[in-house]
């Protein structure tokens, strides 16, 4: 077996009284593309700083190859002592000719002043720079960070050819997915490591979790109750997610039928809605600035409830888009309304807002005590701070110890808190773990209000809002229903669609009317099939873990064999977790069925 290409050992860093790794291990062979994931605070960062050789820990070794190259990119590149983009590029040793053939596919100037550059264009900079170095090794901390989608998805092919080895810490699910064969997950000091891509890391980590449970239980000699209490949960979860995804797919249907209304005639109409139902409506709206076409003749109307999301790329005016529908800034033409009694939330991607000399639990409490107003109902701030991931141990720490993620998750905490009806996030799943995004898209499902979004996460786009609208940076923007991978598959489809074939662009007839591609009304062969076969496996399922039910509700089981109760407990857990999935999909195909037999 080959030796690795780099390797940490018995690892260990603390900072005060938190012991952040401890005994912290992992090697790293020719081409293994790995995650770094884990909890924002757990010490992804820190670890990946240690593998690049900047970081020394208390103890531990860390081996590298000879002549084995690393870069690294870190969340906020230090662009001192160089005065131009191509200066930083080139700083670490990279070819001149090579940095520049990077940024322009990046399309950034090379001969820009590192002091004006936006979120997004430090960040290509940065990515400029570690590619250009040709390494063996990438360490990529955040890559995703203030990148549009275009950048993105360029992003994503250009480290899919990488041949080296590659380490990523990233919140971005779709982005992981793809790149990802291997993970590491970095909880409560350890590394555990899972030779399978992030598809597979949720149902790992919760096996692994659900067994350390049982050992618990062990323990306390509460297993009865706890596996009561465990199997309530696991039933209520499941009839929760199953809930928010027939509201989201009703939303997407709802909205489906109001963008088709835009831009009738019937549209003045229809805004003699009851008081408070309208939120927020836009007749023909363009602005621009200078020569520069931001919006062109954009309508929407935006009513109670609704949750659209905002994409394209950077500089296309999203945030002016934003403030125009929110009424922060007139349009150059046509008409902005907003409706009745509107109490809006806003919260965007800078910390400026944060005193870093603060207490968690003083920005919380502004006015003092220990009680935090929580949508008009008091809390302790503690128990408050625990919803958001925080320990009790944080409240009285300044914000100047907190991580970036955990910053940010303090300010959705903030924000949150305040009663609103409509909600305007700006970027905020930037730095957030994946444990506070699904947090934050539960809070979201659960909102009655309106929300509005702007966000480059492809995958939490496609979990919360019903519709998108979508800038082209041309001064074009259009709505559409579903998320962006609904988005993604008309986009292409109109594409296709408009792509002439070789034999009509050989021989055009004049007389020849276009052939148009006929609607599905019935699901696929594999998807009837795959939906019959779910409505015979469910309820065997069902009959197999009553039986196990049966057996663990026998109190003397335990005290038996505790190794057949192991058993069974596990069993138990695993047919859970299929017969929870076996009904997700069922539901989304039944859903679906329904959609094109209403065509």
């Amino acid at each position: 077996m080959a030796p690795p290409l780099l390797a940490l050992r018995d690892i260990r860093v603390a900072f005060a009284d938190q012991v952040l790794l401890d005994g912290a291990s992992f090697s790293l062979g020719a081409g293994d593309r790995l995650c770094l994931v884990g909890r924002n605070g757990a010490g992804k960062s820190t670890l990946l700083r240690i593998a690049a050789g900047l970081v020394e820990p208390e103890s531990g070794e860390r081996f590298v190859q000879p002549g084995t190259r690393v870069s690294y990119l870190p969340q906020m590149p230090d662009f001192g002592g160089a005065a131009t983009v191509i200066d930083y590029a080139t700083a670490a040793g990279a070819e001149r000719h090579q940095a520049e053939a990077v940024l322009d596919e990046l399309r950034l100037d090379p001969t820009k002043p590192t002091a004006t550059l936006s979120g997004g264009e430090a960040r290509k900079a940065a990515i400029a720079r570690v590619l250009a170095d040709e390494p063996d090794i990438l360490l990529l901390d955040e890559p995703t960070n203030h990148l549009d989608l275009p950048s993105i998805e360029w992003l994503e092919d250009r480290l899919a050819q990488f041949r080296g080895a590659l380490v990523l810490i990233s919140h971005d699910r779709a982005f992981l997915r793809r790149l990802t064969a291997g993970c590491l997950w970095v909880d409560r000091g350890q590394v555990r490591r899972l030779d399978k891509g992030f598809a597979n890391f949720e149902e790992w980590s919760e096996q692994i979790l659900a067994d350390e449970e049982v050992v618990a239980h062990k323990l306390d000699r509460l297993i009865l109750q706890e596996t009561q209490w465990s199997r309530e949960g696991i039933s209520a979860r499941r009839k929760r997610n199953q809930g928010r995804l027939r509201r989201l797919h009703s939303l997407r249907e709802d909205r489906a039928e109001k963008i088709a209304q835009v831009g009738r005639a019937a549209l003045a109409v229809e805004t003699g809605a009851a008081s408070g139902t309208l939120v927020i409506e836009a007749e023909h709206i363009a602005k621009s600035f200078g020569e520069r076409v931001i919006i062109r003749d954009f309508s929407t109307r935006i009513v109670r409830g609704d949750k659209i999301g905002l994409i394209g790329p950077n500089g296309a005016g999203k945030t002016t888009l934003l403030k125009m529908l929110m009424g922060m800034l007139p349009p150059d033409s046509g008409k902005i309304r907003l409706g009745t009694n509107l109490t809006p939330v806003i919260v965007d991607q800078s910390r400026a807002s944060l005193d870093p000399e603060a207490t968690l639990w003083q920005t919380l409490c502004e006015g003092g005590g220990d009680q935090v107003m929580v949508r008009g109902q008091p809390r302790h701030v503690v128990s408050y701070l625990r919803d958001f991931l925080f320990r009790e141990s944080q409240a009285r720490q300044p914000i100047k110890a907190l991580s970036g993620g955990e910053q940010c998750r303090l300010l959705l905490a903030r924000a949150l808190a305040k009663p609103s009806n409509l909600l305007v996030l700006d970027e905020p799943t930037n730095d957030l773990d994946m444990e506070t995004l699904d947090l934050l898209q539960e809070m979201l499902a659960d909102y009655d209000g309106t929300v509005l979004l702007v966000s480059h996460d492809r995958d939490f786009l496609d979990r919360v809002v019903a519709s998108v609208i979508v800038l082209d940076g041309e001064g074009g923007a259009e709505e559409y229903p579903g998320g962006y991978s609904d988005w993604l598959r008309f986009s292409r489809g109109r594409a296709s669609a408009k792509a002439p074939t070789k034999s009509a662009a050989a021989a055009p007839r004049a007389d020849a009317k276009p052939e148009q591609p006929r609607a599905a009304t019935k699901l696929s062969y594999k998807d009837s099939r795959l939906l019959e076969e779910l409505g015979t496996r469910m309820p065997k399922l069902q009959g197999d873990i009553a039986k196990l039910e049966t057996q663990l509700s026998d109190p003397g089981l335990y005290a038996r064999s505790p190794t057949e109760f192991a058993k069974v407990t596990a069993r138990h857990h695993a047919l859970r977790a299929e017969l929870e999935a076996a009904e997700e999909q069922w539901l989304e195909l039944e859903m679906k069925r329904e959609a094109l037999t209403e065509r």
